[in-house]
């Protein structure tokens, strides 16, 4: 009897006495990624082999490994909706060699995190993408997936987490504010994520992420002179009128606005639409009105 205690004991200290000793279910690709790691590893600890074939060169009299260097550091943070219907969905098509898709971050409708990868790796998220001049995202940012159909609302406890994530990376990278944007920004023709619905404001107003200023709309009233016709040397009329608080430069191009930002502009309806699904989430299929205008003014001069 007390030997079957002592192996019942052993067995929930192996297991933790609050945790489940069920069996985790990537524990096989679980596997496959430390063995990927490890092959890495050994990769970049290996003396640089001297090259064979058409381009050879002189060697040196001997390997010389420079002290001075560290891994590739991200520069951009990319923000997706999965367009699946649960975290688990997503976990499995991210595990999946076929798929050829992944991402350094996972977070549930539960505000869950799963890592996938470490963040000085290369994940496959943001596809044929451009930003400015950068034509390789997947090389320089990390990917955060949000469990989200693309029509449903992102909940507080998933964007509670994001912005921890988010806070996280950005003092572990030095990533500038303004890096931190969306899928359909870097692939406007393709993408759509995240959604209309994302709260994009509520992140600029944590630090990540631009905003335009909330008076670029306003109104206001100004004295006008009105001339009075009919009696020689009248005075004019004094009329109160509501004129709008900023205008457009006259010579103001969106397009122009849209690439400094850094919208891909080779398809103008396109880079349109993502810039109104980020910062005005509602008619994104309709062109600039003069007001949307005013808001790609505002900001334009705050990317300069």
């Amino acid at each position: 009897m007390k030997r079957i205690f002592t192996q019942a004991l052993t067995l929930l200290l192996g297991c933790g006495l609050l945790a489940s000793c069920a069996t985790n279910p990537y524990a096989a690709t679980n596997k496959s990624y430390k063995k990927q790691a490890k092959a890495y590893a050994k990769s970049l600890r290996a003396i640089p082999a001297a090259p064979t074939g058409e381009h050879t060169y002189p060697q040196g009299d001997y390997w010389v490994g420079t002290t001075n260097f560290n891994l590739r550091k991200p520069n951009f943070v990319i923000i997706h909706h999965t367009a699946q219907n649960s975290t688990e969905h997503t976990l499995k098509t991210f595990t999946m060699p076929k798929t050829s898709v992944s991402s350094h971050y996972v977070i549930g409708r539960d505000g869950k995190v799963y890592q996938m990868l470490h963040d000085h790796m290369r994940a496959w998220h943001g596809g044929n993408s451009r930003w400015g001049s950068n034509t390789d995202l997947n090389s320089s940012s990390i990917g955060i997936e949000l469990d989200n159909n693309g029509s449903e609302p992102f909940p507080e406890e998933m964007i509670t987490s994001l912005i921890a994530v988010l806070g996280k990376l950005k003092k572990e990278h030095g990533i500038p504010a303004e890096n931190f944007i969306g899928h359909a920004d870097i692939a406007p023709v393709r993408k759509v994520d995240p959604s209309p619905l994302f709260p994009w404001k509520t992140l600029a107003d944590n630090g990540f992420g631009l905003w335009f200023d909330e008076d670029v709309l306003e109104k206001e009233l100004v004295l006008r002179e009105v001339p009075v016709g009919g009696e020689k040397d009248a005075s004019p009329l004094l009329v109160m009128e509501t004129v709008p608080k900023y205008t457009l430069p006259e010579h103001f191009n969106p397009l122009d606005a849209l690439r400094i930002i850094g919208y891909d502009v080779r398809n103008p309806e396109a880079a349109v639409r993502a810039f109104k699904i980020h910062f005005i989430q509602n008619d994104v299929n309709s062109p600039l009105t003069e007001d949307e205008k005013l808001i790609l003014y505002n900001l334009y001069q705050k990317y300069l």
